[in-house]
């Protein structure tokens, strides 16, 4: 509902209900809102019901056996996987992206010379496939609102490149952001760090790693933050059939841990000290209300001691980000992390 409806019913009540009714006063102004936020969720669950059910049958079995066999040393069919997640998305009009090196790709305006906010961003999928590509529909939606420029990181993957591959690939990025800001024409009190699901775990991951460097702000989409099986409520109750298989999610953790212990603090972040969080920047997390990773996510926002935002679509699945078919969803995301870059 448009701002100034809310306006006019709220002055219509007001003349009715100010001396003898308060509370039919702000009933009436705040039902609206609360009106127009349960659209939005129903919403929200038809287009994630709606993406489950036109998801291929077979796709995640298929993923997981392609990463057991990776692990195993035959990486064919993980290619094939990757190949077919690997497909950049219509960039804006205006918005050019341009290719730093081959793992860098910079999401700005044309011809703009303003300096901006800069987001780091790091693609999910398991730590084992995604790509620069896939996360272009995200990094060019925030670049062509002008709020800020996107640096796009392709990252090491497992099994072939398992812990502290990406982590360190991801790190050196937010070190090249920091000598070269004046060439990305932003500063380095202007550098934001953000990613979805394994992206998100590396985004966090990268932040306490280069503890030296500023980080204005964390952007985080349905993270993981331990890399195993959690047995909370929601890694129980969406395991299976929601954009998120417990047991693909498992293969993921096994693939970047093949070298290290999933309790490692830098993979498994919500175990990290509470002192240590406490160096964190602040913090947007947006969560899946249908999505395994749910809970842990919280617990993580939870011990965050700074300024932390978590927001909750209560009908979306996993992937809203990198995989067309959750459009408010994604939209909702893109504008909470606007507000984020434009705030901190």
């Amino acid at each position: 509902m448009p701002k100034y409806e809310y306006t006019a019913r709220y002055l219509t009540v007001r003349m009715l209900f100010k001396r003898s009714y308060p509370h039919l006063l702000l009933l009436a102004i705040f039902m609206p809102i609360f009106t127009k936020a349960q659209d939005i969720d129903s919403l929200m669950r038809v287009e994630a019901d709606t993406f489950i059910s036109n998801l291929p049958k077979g796709l995640q079995q298929k993923q997981k056996s392609a990463i057991k066999s990776a692990i195993n040393g035959n990486t064919a069919a993980l290619r094939r996987v990757r190949n077919s997640r690997n497909a950049e998305a219509e960039l804006s009009t205006g918005v050019k992206a341009t290719y730093l090196n081959h793992s860098m790709r910079l999401y700005e305006i044309e011809n703009d010379t303003t300096t901006l906010p800069l987001l780091i961003y790091l693609h999910g999928g398991g730590w084992t496939f995604g790509s620069i590509n896939s996360c272009s529909r995200f990094c060019d939606a925030i670049a062509a609102s002008g709020a800020a420029r996107v640096l796009a990181i392709d990252y090491s993957l497992a099994p072939e490149s398992p812990f502290p591959a990406a982590l360190n690939d991801c790190t050196a990025a937010l070190e090249y952001a920091h000598t070269n800001a004046a060439i990305l024409k932003t500063t380095p009190a202007l550098i934001s760090i953000g990613g979805d699901s394994a992206g998100g775990n590396l985004s966090v991951a990268a932040a306490l790693q280069c503890g030296h460097l500023p980080v204005r702000s964390l952007i985080l989409f349905y993270p993981v933050t331990k890399a195993y099986a959690d047995g909370s409520k929601s890694w129980n109750k969406y395991g299976h059939g929601y954009g998120l298989d417990a047991d693909l999610m498992t293969e993921f953790n096994k693939a970047y841990t093949i070298r290290s212990t999933p309790y490692n603090p830098l993979i498994s972040i919500s175990l990290a000290k509470t002192e240590t969080l406490a160096k964190l920047p602040p913090t947007l997390l947006v969560a899946a209300g249908r999505d395994i990773l749910r809970d842990q996510g919280k617990e993580f926002a939870d011990r965050l001691p700074g300024i932390v935002r978590r927001v909750e679509f209560p009908g979306a699945v996993h992937l809203f980000i990198t995989v067309p078919g959750q459009p408010t969803a994604f939209k909702k995301a893109v504008e909470l992390s606007i507000n984020c870059l434009s705030k901190y």
